[in-house]
């Protein structure tokens, strides 16, 4: 098998209006060049009406339009989308539909969370949040996991060529399938959410597995896809993991190789693969020598 995954999206490190060459200095005094990932604003338009300024890496601008009203509520998953279009020189993303829209409740009754670069989550969403109902039948091998958290950790992309990036995976089983970064993590989704919405992607046996934190926001958003398992490499808040075990949504975290801790829905783990103490011992101490 080989490390690098078939994706049918992927990160693209050597796209230079991701990153940007920039000269430093290093603890020696001496010169230095290296690549930084690069920001720039994304005004979002439904229909006529601007929705949020925010702040990306620039690829991908329509998936995280989508993704963003749906995922904000704004639109469902099946809603009839006639066009988008966008102005790159302008930084302007418009997401026309074939009716009318009603929003401005959902505007007043935004509820700031925790996310990086600021996320955003409406009242109407967390409402909905109780009536979604995930697949009880999905499982996760532990096997799976393995493969997974390698072949993602391997990848070429923008974390492992300028850091200081999100990213976010969409999985079948032990494949990756979608890949997106970005420098909020909720952005990330939003781009995932948003090509699912495209492509008509069943997300009943999916798997969503993201680099940063197990938070409110992440749980809302993998629940409000309908994907039923959530994994992270980091670890959890008490509010991410009361909503996961409310909703049934299985909640992993500190996955790092074969090792993993679960808070919430333990019930679609199947260990049909356990580390040995030997290979358990060495794991730990090669992450401690790394850190």
């Amino acid at each position: 098998m080989s490390d690098t995954p078939t994706l049918l999206v992927g990160p693209n490190p050597s796209d230079d209006r991701l990153s940007a060459a920039v000269s430093g200095i290093n603890e020696y005094g001496e010169s230095v060049d290296l690549r930084v990932v690069t920001e720039r604003p994304l005004t979002l338009f439904l229909n006529r009406q601007e929705i949020v300024t925010m702040m990306t890496i620039g690829d991908h601008p329509d998936l995280l339009a989508i993704g963003y009203l749906i995922n904000q509520n704004m639109l469902k998953a099946d809603d009839p989308i006639s066009k988008v279009d966008y102005d790159d020189e302008l930084g302007v993303v418009v997401v026309r539909t074939e009716f009318e829209t009603h929003f401005e409740e959902k505007m007043k009754k935004k509820v700031r969370t925790s996310g990086c670069a600021q996320g955003t989550v409406f009242g109407d969403v967390i409402d909905a949040f109780d009536d979604v109902k995930l697949d009880s039948e999905a499982v996760l091998k532990t096997s799976w996991l393995g493969r997974l958290t390698h072949q993602i950790n391997t990848t070429p992309s923008l974390y492992l060529e300028a850091g200081a990036i999100h990213g976010c995976v969409l999985c079948e089983q032990d494949r990756p399938l979608v890949y997106m970064e970005d420098v909020g993590r909720h952005n990330a989704v939003d781009k995932i959410a948003g090509w699912m919405a495209v492509n008509k992607a069943d997300p009943s046996n999916k798997i969503f597995y993201t680099t940063g934190r197990l938070t409110s926001e992440m749980v809302i958003k993998t629940v409000m896809m309908g994907i039923p398992i959530l994994v992270s490499r980091s670890g959890f808040t008490a509010w991410g993991v009361e909503l996961a075990r409310q909703s049934g949504l299985t909640l992993i975290g500190r996955a790092r190789g074969k090792r993993f801790t679960v808070l919430a829905g333990s019930h679609r783990i199947e260990y049909d693969e356990q580390p040995s103490p030997k290979a358990e011992s060495k794991s730990s101490l090669e992450e401690s020598t790394a850190s």
